[in-house]
């Protein structure tokens, strides 16, 4: 499978958007529940916490653009020590589209974004 069509099969969206028929499996990809996001509403097939950056490094990241090229380099050696979670996650991609749902408000800089990107980028 092509590069272009993985991509087709893993999407982004924020929690708070509202589910969509073409999402497939929605993965919520963070540690913490969406703040305000009703379970009944969020209709997350799959929730991965391991996935999802270790506290101390989202504190220590803190959304800030600037510390995001250090963030992708430790958070990519996390996810590599969850590597049944990452399979599962690419069985999940084989089986039909997934969307990868996250709380952030920056849609350019948070987790969801890396994992994505290590998904597509390690076949």
């Amino acid at each position: 499978m092509n590069e272009n069509v993985l991509g087709e099969k893993v999407k982004l969206k924020r929690a708070y958007e509202s589910p969509a028929t073409d999402d497939g499996k929605r993965v919520l990809v963070d540690r913490l529940w969406p703040r305000g996001v009703k379970k009944t509403e969020a209709a997350i097939d799959c929730w991965m916490k391991e996935l999802a950056p270790s506290t101390e490094l989202r504190q220590w990241f803190g959304h800030d653009p600037a510390r995001w090229e250090e963030f992708r380099r430790r958070y990519a050696a996390e996810i590599h020590e969850h590597r049944g979670e990452l399979e599962r996650l690419r069985d999940m991609m084989h089986e039909g589209a997934v969307t990868l749902v996250y709380s952030a408000h920056d849609e350019a800089h948070n987790d969801a974004v890396v994992l994505r990107e290590i998904l597509l980028r390690h076949r």
